[in-house]
């Protein structure tokens, strides 16, 4: 019947516009892609060589760079060198009480110095006996203590990364083991979980939080290569940081870029392509309102030219 026929059309020419209008929104509804605009970024410090590990300790910011100086603080106008050890090889520092702590990755071990840069302790060691093989980044636990990644092996094709617990008294206590690079390090608003970037997997792995500091429920929380495709097959996730509003930005050491995912790590929100070749940490400003940029303009060629970004979150 004719009628019959028109309403079959009917349906169909329904379901096309349908199915026209799922795309249009999730296309519209997606992650929003932008290239940072230069004027969007504030230069705190150029030509450092390779920036890294930064944080915000009472208002000041403290950030290291690998290539050296080992520790640098910039109050808002200024940057001054905090600490500055040819050996180190800095990788991040963080706080631990009233006193800064310095991951050595080059010479495998952590530094403990005074905020004027007075060496008071230093530890190559964990509980055990064993050597911190590459220690990387770090973050407060929440407890007085901090994290720490140890990446291993510099072969990538051996799995030995750890996570470490640092006490207030620098005692070193593994916690978790057999990690393909570990790397980034960030403790969730709610401290019950723990993210580690397994940066040679590409991707970011989370851990249940014990009261006692130790770890479990290891879980894979979110394979950046195959969230965010622009990172491309090789991402290479460095610096995590939980943002003002839960969100996880991962920084990245594969390419200049920082992919921001929901808080489940199963979301892609946003990203942000940058200048240079890697943006490999990131730390935010103490009011939420900005974020520090970490970005390596030349990762193949001492000293690894750098330069410390500020960009408004809202670009």
């Amino acid at each position: 019947m004719r009628i019959q026929r028109v309403t079959i059309d009917w349906v169909r020419r329904q379901l096309k516009i349908s199915h026209l209008v799922l795309i249009l929104t999730t296309l519209l509804s997606g992650p929003t892609q932008a290239a940072v605009r230069s004027e969007s970024l504030k230069v705190i410090n150029s030509g450092v060589a390779f920036p890294e590990g930064p944080i915000f300790a009472a208002g000041i910011l403290y950030y290291v760079a690998y290539g050296g100086p080992s520790v640098i603080a910039w109050d808002g106008n200024a940057n001054r060198v905090v600490f500055d050890e040819k050996t180190c090889g800095a990788t991040s520092v963080t706080t631990l009480g009233q006193d800064l702590l310095v991951s050595c990755y080059d010479s495998s071990e952590i530094v403990r110095i005074s905020t004027n840069g007075d060496v008071l302790n230093r530890v190559g060691k964990d509980s055990a006996g064993d050597v911190i093989r590459g220690p990387n980044d770090m973050t407060p636990d929440g407890q007085g203590g901090v994290y720490l990644t140890g990446s291993g092996s510099s072969d990538t094709s051996v799995i030995d990364g750890k996570v470490y617990r640092v006490g207030p008294d620098m005692n070193v206590r593994l916690v978790a083991r057999d990690i393909h690079f570990a790397n980034g390090i960030a403790v969730s608003p709610d401290g019950e979980t723990l993210l580690v970037s397994e940066s040679e997997a590409q991707r970011v792995i989370a851990f249940g939080r014990r009261g006692d500091g130790t770890l479990g429920d290891r879980r894979v929380f979110t394979r950046l290569n195959q969230l965010d495709p622009g990172a491309g097959v090789d991402a290479y996730p460095d610096g995590i940081e939980f943002g003002p509003d839960g969100r996880v930005w991962i920084a990245q050491y594969s390419r200049s870029r920082v992919s921001v995912v929901s808080s489940d790590g199963s979301e892609l929100i946003k990203t942000y392509e940058l200048p240079g070749e890697a943006c490999p940490n990131l730390a935010f400003t103490p009011d939420g309102k900005s974020v520090i940029l970490m970005v390596v303009y030349d990762k193949k060629n001492p000293p690894f030219n750098g330069t410390v970004y500020q960009m408004p979150i809202n670009e």
